[in-house]
This record gives C-alpha cells, sequence and structure tokens, in this order.
C-alpha cells in the first residue's frame, strides 16, 4: 500500500470517528467538508471491504489497448531527459522527424505517468538551431516574393502596382520588378 493510500484511509477514519463522537452525521460531514451522500458511501465501503474499500480508486479499469506503444514512450522519455523538451515541442519532433503522431496531451500523459510532467525550474528555453537552406549551384533553389504597392496620383485616386522579388539561394542575387498586373 502506497502513501497516498495509507493518507486516504486515514483521513476518512477520522471522518468516521469525529462522527461516532459528535453523533451528528450532518455536523461532521459540514466539519470535513463532504457531503453526506459521500460519508454513507464511505461508510458503507468500510463495512463490506474493510479498510481496503477506503482507498480512492478510479471508476474504471485501464485499458492497455489505449495505451501508448513502450517504443513510443521510450523515445518520449528520451527527448525529456535529454533535451528537456516540453510535450508540444516532443509531439512536434516524433510527427516530423519520426512520422509518430501523438497529440500533446498524449505525451503528457506518458510524461505524467514517469513522474516527469515538471521541467527543471533552472531549466532555461532551448530552441532548436535554423538551418538554412543553401546549395551552391546558381538557380537550384529560387525564392520569390511578391509584394502589393499602393500609391496615391493626383486627384486622391489610388493605384496598385505588384513588386516581384527573385533571390537566388546559392549567390543571394536578387532580382526586382515592378508590374502593372498580377499575372506573373
Amino acid at each position: 500500500m502506497n502513501l497516498q493510500a495509507q493518507r486516504n484511509i486515514s483521513r476518512k477514519l477520522k471522518v468516521f470517528e469525529h462522527a461516532a463522537k459528535s453523533g451528528n452525521v450532518a455536523f461532521t460531514c459540514r466539519h470535513f467538508g463532504i457531503s453526506r451522500d459521500t460519508f454513507y458511501q464511505w461508510k458503507r465501503a468500510y463495512a463490506a471491504r474493510g479498510e481496503r474499500g477506503l482507498i480512492n480508486s478510479k471508476p474504471c479499469p485501464e485499458n492497455p489497448k489505449l495505451r501508448t506503444p513502450p517504443s513510443i514512450e521510450e523515445k518520449i522519455l528520451y527527448l525529456r531527459r535529454n533535451y528537456h523538451f516540453g510535450q508540444v515541442r516532443i509531439s512536434w519532433y516524433l510527427a516530423r522527424y519520426h512520422d509518430i503522431k501523438i497529440s500533446s496531451g498524449g505525451v503528457y500523459s506518458v510524461l505524467k505517468r514517469h513522474n516527469l510532467n515538471r521541467l527543471p525550474d533552472r531549466q532555461r528555453k532551448r530552441s532548436i538551431p535554423t538551418i538554412r537552406y543553401e546549395k551552391q549551384v546558381p538557380g537550384h533553389h529560387v525564392q520569390v516574393d511578391v509584394k502589393f504597392l499602393d500609391f496615391k496620383v493626383e486627384e486622391g485616386k489610388k493605384i496598385r502596382r505588384f513588386q516581384y522579388t527573385a533571390i537566388d539561394d546559392a549567390t543571394r542575387i536578387r532580382a526586382l520588378k515592378i508590374y502593372e498586373r498580377h499575372t506573373q
């Protein structure tokens, strides 16, 4: 029996002792902040199963089919212990680099099960370094951008022009051209 179970049992036994001493269940329930229905449920469980009946338990058994597979759990725990990633970043990392789709809530439940749900207080925020896409061959990868320009001419009339910018990744040469129509 773990520490939490022992605490549950001792608290509920104190409630029973107080009720027996005072002789007033309603007063005891108000004093401990529980409902009378809860008190009588505890009393029935104690009468049926003894101290084992006073241990808090989940209303339904755990379904092992819904649990995260152990291989994925190992990866989640590895990322948490070695890189101190948060649950959202672990979820994103597994989706991107391992093709494993798991929600951040699923990651949290795995971390909680292994008592790793809290990062260290003095842990600074990590950022993944950005690696630029650069090629040595000119023209291999060109970034194209469009900007909408609005000019005011006489009589308060507006005209719109479209600025196209193309940047070559290898040479970083920029080509700039302005067109009257956005059909390029």
